[in-house]
């Protein structure tokens, strides 16, 4: 029988007895963690165990957002301190062999903790575009303001996870950069017109089509459907994220939970699911929502998994290296930089 068509969230750092129950009546695709859910190596493990047990699947994806810098849920002293999005783009734009060379370690350092953890889903890259009046929800975690260049180093990261095996999530699909709002507090209207969208918003997601998940943006395009956000615009999916940019590959809301949306949460879930996302994120672990969201949500379809196959068929392997090594190296790559925020190497 298939999975639901769901990722979920749990509540703590590991499950209760009526956690167990529900994901095992619900069969959810798999699972995202949070700070909430972190506390050590092998608890984190364990945690990570016990939701595969709960399914009966080894393979269920288990996802974080582990982009470095304000968003990462796994921090030093237990794993690798890695720095925004931001300070690999400055370095770039002064050295493109150094800041190329310092983006694939800080990956693949980035994937090892994963690994170790038996993580195998990164939601990273960012590839949204920021501009100059956008809010700071994107920032930093952006690699600039120039469309090519956020789609070269956004195609390190995500190149270097596949080839060591995790799955990257190109985010936020068609673009989250020109929103004046954060979509975690209220719902972003963007009335930008759609030749300059398809130039700069659109661009790198083009670029990195490829990639087998994405994550779509709980924003509204007016230029192109003024009634829905594009997590539950058919339009929007279908149309631009599907054809006009191209994406084959698995495609995840961002989480349903968001006050980017409003309603019910089985009604959220469904109206992804006709949107055309293959899988309704929910993220915050509530069971009352996550029951809804379930319901609404359905089973995985037959597209859908043939998309996580592909995905999972572009899989490298993480060869050996010396972590303590690429940490110094990344370290000395970035030394001196007024925008580091903290030591690569911690």
């Amino acid at each position: 029988m298939a999975a639901g068509a769901t990722i979920l969230g749990c509540a703590s750092t590991g499950l209760s007895e009526e956690e167990r129950r529900f994901f095992r009546s619900a069969d959810p695709f798999g699972f995202i963690l949070f700070a909430r859910n972190i506390e050590a190596p092998d608890q984190v493990r364990a945690l990570v165990s016990e939701l595969r047990e709960t399914v009966g699947r080894s393979d269920a994806p288990v996802l974080i957002d582990q982009e470095g810098g304000r968003v990462a849920r796994l921090k030093p002293p237990h794993w690798y301190g890695a720095p925004a999005a931001a300070v690999f783009a400055g370095l770039y734009d002064e050295d493109p062999d150094r800041g190329a060379e310092a983006l694939k370690l800080n990956t693949l350092l980035i994937a090892a903790d994963l690994l170790d953890l038996g993580i195998d889903v990164a939601c990273a890259p960012v590839a949204d575009v920021p501009v100059a009046d956008a809010h700071d929800v994107i920032g930093d975690r952006a690699y600039g303001s120039e469309p090519a260049r956020v789609a070269l180093l956004g195609r390190i990261v995500a190149q270097t996870l596949l080839d060591a095996g995790v799955i990257p999530v190109v985010k936020h699909m068609p673009g989250h950069g020109r929103a004046l709002t954060d979509s975690h507090l209220g719902l972003p209207v963007v009335d930008a017109p759609v030749d300059l969208l398809r130039e700069t918003d659109f661009a790198p997601f083009s670029a990195l089509a490829d990639m087998p998940w994405a994550m779509t943006a709980h924003v509204v395009y007016e230029a192109l459907d003024a009634t829905a956000p594009a997590t539950l615009s058919e339009l929007m999916v279908s149309t631009i994220i599907r054809t006009q940019i191209g994406f084959p590959g698995l495609l995840i809301s961002d989480d349903l939970s968001m006050h980017a949306l409003e309603g019910p949460f089985d009604r959220r879930a469904r109206r992804c699911r006709i949107a055309g996302c293959d899988i309704a994120l929910h993220c915050n672990g509530a069971m009352e929502e996550m029951i809804q969201v379930v319901e609404g949500a359905g089973l995985m379809d037959d597209a859908g998994s043939n998309r996580v196959a592909s995905g999972r068929a572009m899989l490298g392997t993480l060869a050996d290296f010396d972590r303590e090594e690429a940490r110094a190296r990344v370290a000395a790559l970035l030394a001196g930089r007024a925008d580091i925020g903290r030591d690569a190497g911690s």
